[in-house]
């Protein structure tokens, strides 16, 4: 039986050409990036060129893009630099009750340090109120860190007009952007952003290389000391192979992305609309329109979300029940908790995320197999009546 993958909020599949842009430096330009001869300068040229890349689906300069291992190392990069840097004006964050851990635990560990942080609330949809965040805005705040599209849910962020307060305020401004970049236009200029985060394996790149926008002229502190590396600003041999992999995925994930993305969220769609037609006590959760085009997130009263992944993946579906990054914890997801979610109801929720290699065949399969896998699974519930 193929598996039909459903995950690719998690991870996606690398695309072949990207599998085949990376090889010749994994053997043939192996050299060290940060040498003369003519294999390290072929490893250089290879490392510009994906930032050029880059910096072309950013609508940025090609020096304002840094490499790095995650976007998890990207978002740690932007806020602990970003509030390292700027200590003398104050120790005032602000972020949301939604954001990826990677964004939650950073902001966390500097809350240890003596910083200070607003943690805004989100509507039912998960979404925050621009004018909140204006409201949030003290003398001493530094930095705002929303992201753009959340990983769980879906749902975007009114990136544009947050970034408008930011600049007007003199505040400087981070987005994760790891669940958009490669699935939605994205655009560091019209979105008034000084930070970015990106991770080259949501949009068909290799996993362990990610990288950070950062504004020129912003001022931010690096967060690995070592060699001359990225014009001084993060140390570390370059993972040139990773690198080329993931100049190569964004290129390709922008081209023809209008096209791309309405077959995806047609599917999408199609998909929904089976679900809630078909199965009772079921809901859409994050906002309806403002949202990925991949993302769909169910929430399955009275049944428990990880007895219905083991049952889809037994029927050869591979799906999620909120972030991959904590699939492990027995809790409910935070995210589903913020936009009003009791436990119950939070503990029963699927994420079904697809991408271009998604077929009608395949959402015609899930819709044919998941129906039956509610029904004897609330049969089991004694919740269930």
């Amino acid at each position: 039986m193929n598996q039909i993958y459903l995950d690719n909020a998690a991870t996606t599949k690398v695309h072949p050409q990207v599998v085949e842009a990376m090889l010749p430096y994994f053997t043939e330009c192996f050299g060290n990036a940060s040498s003369i001869y003519a294999t390290g300068r072929e490893a250089r040229k290879a490392m510009e060129e994906a930032r050029r890349q880059v910096a072309a689906a950013l609508n940025c300069a090609p020096a304002e893009v840094f490499f790095t291992s995650s976007g998890t190392e990207s978002d740690n990069w932007a806020i602990k630099g970003a509030a390292y840097a700027n200590i003398k004006k104050g120790r005032h964050l602000i972020s949301t009750t939604i954001e990826h851990h990677a964004v939650l635990h950073t902001l966390e560990a500097l809350e240890k340090q003596g910083f200070t942080v607003t943690l805004l609330k989100v509507d039912e949809y998960g979404r925050v109120n621009p004018e909140d965040v204006r409201k949030a805005i003290r003398e001493d705040t530094t930095l705002i860190t929303i992201m753009a599209a959340n990983n769980e849910i879906g749902t975007l962020q009114p990136i544009k007009e947050i970034g408008e307060i930011a600049r007007e305020r003199k505040v400087l401004f981070h987005t994760d952007a790891v669940q958009a970049v490669g699935t939605m236009p994205v655009d560091v200029k019209d979105w008034n952003v000084d930070l970015l985060s990106l991770s080259a394996h949501k949009f068909h790149g290799p996993k362990g290389v990610g990288a950070l926008y950062i504004k020129k002229g912003v001022r931010i502190e690096s967060l690995l000391q070592g060699g001359a590396q990225e014009r001084l600003r993060r140390a570390g041999t370059e993972n040139i192979p990773g690198i080329v992999g993931l100049g190569t995925a964004i290129e390709l994930a922008y081209k023809n992305l209008t096209e791309k993305t309405g077959k995806i969220e047609a599917l999408r769609n199609d998909l929904m609309k089976g679900i809630l037609d078909t199965i009772p006590e079921t809901r859409l959760n994050g906002h309806p329109q403002q949202r990925l085009p991949n993302n769909l997130n169910i929430s399955v009263r009275y049944i428990e979300g990880e007895a219905l992944l083991l049952r889809l993946d037994l029927a050869g579906v591979a799906a999620s029940s909120g972030s991959a990054c904590t699939s492990g914890s027995l809790d409910p997801s935070h995210v589903l908790l913020a936009i009003g979610l009791d436990h119950e109801t939070a503990h029963g929720s699927l994420r079904l995320t697809l991408s271009e290699d998604s077929t009608q065949e395949e959402i015609d399969q899930v819709k044919a197999v998941l129906p039956g896998i509610v029904k004897t699974l609330r049969a089991m519930s004694p919740l269930y009546e």
